[in-house]
């Protein structure tokens, strides 16, 4: 079988794969489906992965961007999830440093709040517990004083102090890709744009799929021991393929809006974590030079391949942040992009969306298809393990070969062998100097580290190969190249969306380098004049739709 993740392999890697048979293979390139295929292979199973879009184009680029453990989840008393993805916070972050990190998080507490200082202080003590925090980010109680010296411009009438503790900021998409590559480098094969259009059976039970390559149009079947269905708000569309009429658990779909604001506007330098104007809580969260809030909690029914935000989402999230931060004045206008997401839950009958829990459910229908949904981005490490345990247990019955327990605790994705979490500052300062001799300054050098990790030394190579003039910034240049060459990156959107994520923190970037990157895309691809319009055109829609809302009364 070929392994690789080039789009300039495709054809290659659909002949190594077209109907041959896999011990697993997974609908689905979210997180989810990412972690399932990392854990499968890196166990030695033969894995391979299908993903309908871009890899993570559903809602594991969507999500508030955190691997957190969920605090307000103690208020349920799901003290199970809390300990889990709490626990799990730190794993995410040792195995990939370079895609995750540390934020401190103020959540203000005022004066006649349905929970006051006190509580707050036991359930931050109780979260420090279950998430078994390590002592130098353990929580913290503030005054008035230090929270208004941490933000001035918060609300401080009421204001009795506030709790401090520690999440993890994430780059949901690239934590994907980077958990996508480094399966693929313990033997996987996994494949964007890639749609299963059926299931095939044999004896009743589900024994492959037939796949169209939406890049070439090509059908072909693959066939499997074990298929699982990890497809987020497409679950059950997928069990529809397998003919589940009797479906005890079904999907409730919500979805939340992030608002993305340049920090001249809104000079947030501290996380905050705190209650809307209807007891739901949101984060304020500084990136990049950028605040992004979020987020909305409604139910939906709509497209699920693009939600989104409409008019009142926009003015629910501007209104909450005029009442939370009333010493600024943040306005429509001020809104540089934004994006919508989907949350693929279990349904709850009588729940209110925020209120309905997001424990993950694995369960398989008569056919054999293994079908997983709800859960957390944070979660998606033990997600995967549970289905991988499910996979061996059913395989073992019919007496296949056995497999190794669960490795993926203490294996780093793709990028992340620097050092651990404690060695990663030391290896982003020598990859710095030596990216300078390549011709990147500094900050270009320092960036490109951060988001590429122990990958690095390859943008570095790719800029020694090209020393002719070209029209974009080096560092985009390279990120371009080793998009197409190490992670299918197939449009321009996959690029400027999912791998760098400038669309929604670089908006005024996009618009600029955008004839450039086609460009590229173009040379190395062998587009035609109607492809790089069809793609301009699709991307100036996706720059539309991140600053303009949806009217939902037209």
């Amino acid at each position: 079988m070929t392994r690789s993740f080039s789009t300039l392999n495709r054809t290659s890697i659909v002949k190594g794969i077209a109907g041959n048979s896999v011990d697993l293979l997974i609908i689905g390139g979210g997180i989810t489906g990412a972690g399932i295929a990392l854990d499968a292979a890196a166990r030695g199973m033969k894995t391979v992965l299908f993903e309908m879009q871009d890899f993570s184009a559903g809602t594991s680029s969507r999500s508030t961007k955190l691997a957190h453990g969920g605090l307000r989840y103690l208020q349920q008393w799901e003290l199970k999830l809390v300990a889990e993805t709490g626990r799990e916070r730190a794993v995410v972050y040792e195995n990939g440093p370079h895609v995750t990190r540390p934020e401190w998080m103020l959540t203000p507490i005022y004066k006649g709040a349905a929970i006051g200082k006190r509580s707050v202080a036991i359930g931050l003590k109780l979260y420090d517990f279950l998430a078994g925090v390590k002592r130098a980010e353990r929580r913290k109680m503030l005054s008035k004083e230090e929270v208004l010296k941490f933000v001035p411009f918060l609300k401080s009438s009421d204001l009795l102090g506030a709790g401090f503790y520690v999440e993890y900021r994430t780059d949901d998409a690239r934590l994907t890709i980077e958990t996508l590559k480094e399966s693929t480098r313990q033997g996987a094969t996994a494949l964007n744009y890639s749609k299963v259009e059926r299931l095939l059976y044999e004896a009743g039970k589900v024994n492959g799929v037939e796949v169209k390559d939406q890049v070439s149009g090509e059908w072909y079947q693959v066939f499997a021991k074990k298929v699982v269905n990890a497809t987020g708000p497409w679950v059950d569309e997928v069990r529809k393929l397998d003919h589940d009429d009797g479906r005890e658990k079904t999907l409730r779909l919500t979805k939340g809006i992030h608002l993305v604001i340049d920090q001249a506007t809104f000079p947030l330098r501290q996380a905050v974590y705190f209650e809307s104007l209807d007891g739901r809580m949101m984060f304020a969260i500084p990136r990049d030079g950028k605040t992004y809030v979020g987020t909305t909690d409604t139910d939906y029914d709509d497209d699920l391949i693009q939600p989104r935000m409409t008019i009142a989402d926009r003015d629910y999230v501007l209104d909450a942040i005029q009442n939370q931060f009333p010493g600024l004045s943040i306005k429509v206008e001020d809104v540089e992009s934004s994006w919508a997401g989907l949350r693929p839950l279990i349904q709850e009958e009588g729940k209110a969306p925020s209120e309905v829990s997001r424990k993950d459910e694995v369960w398989q229908s008569r056919s054999g298809l293994i079908s997983i949904a709800g859960g957390k981005l944070t979660g998606y490490r033990k997600m995967a393990e549970r289905v991988v345990d499910k996979v061996v247990q059913d395989l073992q019955k019919k007496r296949e070969r056995t497999y190794s327990k669960c490795r993926s605790r203490r294996l780093p994705i793709s990028g992340g062998d620097v050092g651990g979490s404690a060695g990663f500052d030391d290896y982003i300062q020598n990859k710095v100097k030596q990216g300078t001799a390549f011709g990147f300054t500094a900050i270009q050098a320092e960036r490109l580290v951060r988001r590429y990790g122990s990958n690095v030394d390859d943008l570095f190579k790719l800029a020694s190969e090209y020393r002719a003039k070209i029209d974009i910034p080096l560092d985009w240049f390279v990120e371009v190249l080793y998009g197409i060459r190490y992670e299918m990156v197939v449009t321009p959107t996959d690029f400027f969306i999912r791998r760098t994520g400038a669309l929604s923190f670089q908006i005024e970037t996009v618009s600029r380098w955008k004839f450039a990157v086609i460009r590229i895309m173009a040379d190395q691809l062998g587009w035609t004049a109607d492809q790089k319009l069809k793609y301009l055109v699709d991307l100036d829609k996706r720059l539309h739709e991140a600053v303009e809302p949806l009217d939902e009364t037209l």
